[in-house]
């Protein structure tokens, strides 16, 4: 007996005549009546008393109308939850992205996600670039917020925009107010980050500087830049972050243009070339458009 057969038994049960259980299916009768002969040759049991007036069920047919009914309740409700991860509307997302992401644009990408996509579970997850990298080529996860993107001829990656650098500074360190020249600070230490694996946005620091011809001699690596700007604030040297890591006031630290800019950074959304899940269709749809707006 198959879900379709079980339908056909369903259907008579509730009507307990042949006619209507017919028309309610869209089918005629006789090949209604021969579809229930089977099922009852195939479960060898008789489902249904046949009177000459009427038909009422049997105890074998009562039994398999309970069990019936909720076994198809049951494979219905399956089909509308794989329907719905289908079309985006359930399942689960798994984002990886970088810390400093957070002070910048993801917040509201998130949000525009869960309220359109209240039902998508979001694992998110926070990496540094060479983990996302990783972590996307073995399928760990699904979406990875990059600071600079990802290269790899097995990931897409789309540019959502791109933010100045600014110098974060201990409070105690005497400068004045307004942009600041890096070529009064060639004695100060530079806390880069993170510390490995390379090449990393301490890299991209370095290289910027280095274009406009300043030397960092001195530098102190940490892992993320939440420890970069605590290590800032208590006087172990200057950062340069993404200017919305600026945008939160830090106890003991400042933040500071810096004159003749450096390259600016940007933040990506990259996931696999092969990826074909539409809730990462969505996510990346949404990303875009609040990129759109926000640079």
């Amino acid at each position: 007996m198959n879900i379709k057969q079980l339908e056909y038994f369903i259907a008579l049960a509730e009507e307990l005549h042949f006619g209507r259980a017919a028309e309610r299916l869209g089918m005629a009768q006789p090949p209604l009546s021969r579809q229930i002969k089977q099922i009852e040759d195939d479960l060898g049991a008789l489902l249904f008393n046949r009177g000459r007036n009427a038909i009422t069920l049997t105890q074998a047919g009562e039994r398999l109308y309970a069990r019936g009914t909720a076994m198809l309740a049951e494979f219905n409700d399956i089909k509308l939850e794989v329907r719905r991860i289908g079309q985006g509307a359930e399942g689960r997302l798994r984002v990886g992205f970088v810390g400093s992401a957070t002070y910048g644009i993801l917040p509201t990408i998130l949000k525009s996600f869960r309220a359109s996509y209240p039902d998508v579970n979001l694992s998110l997850i926070p990496m540094n670039n060479a983990q996302l990298h990783r972590s996307l080529i073995r399928r760990e996860i699904d979406i990875a917020f990059a600071r600079p993107a990802l290269d790899d001829a097995e990931i897409t990656t789309r540019k959502l925009g791109e933010e100045p650098l600014v110098l974060a500074v201990p409070d105690t360190l005497d400068l004045p107010k307004g942009p600041v020249d890096l070529r009064q600070l060639a004695g100060e230490a530079f806390v880069l980050y993170p510390e490995f694996p390379r090449p990393s946005f301490a890299d991209f620091v370095l290289t910027s500087c280095a274009a406009l011809g300043i030397e960092v001699k001195r530098r102190v690596f940490t892992m993320d830049f939440q420890t970069a700007i605590a290590l800032v604030s208590v006087g172990e040297g200057v950062a340069i972050v993404p200017q919305s890591v600026g945008s939160v006031q830090r106890t003991g630290v400042r933040f500071h243009d810096i004159v003749n800019p450096l390259a600016k950074t940007g933040v990506s959304v990259n996931h696999r070339l092969d990826e074909q899940g539409v809730h990462v269709r969505n996510f990346v749809a949404i990303a875009q458009k609040v990129a759109r707006k926000t640079f």
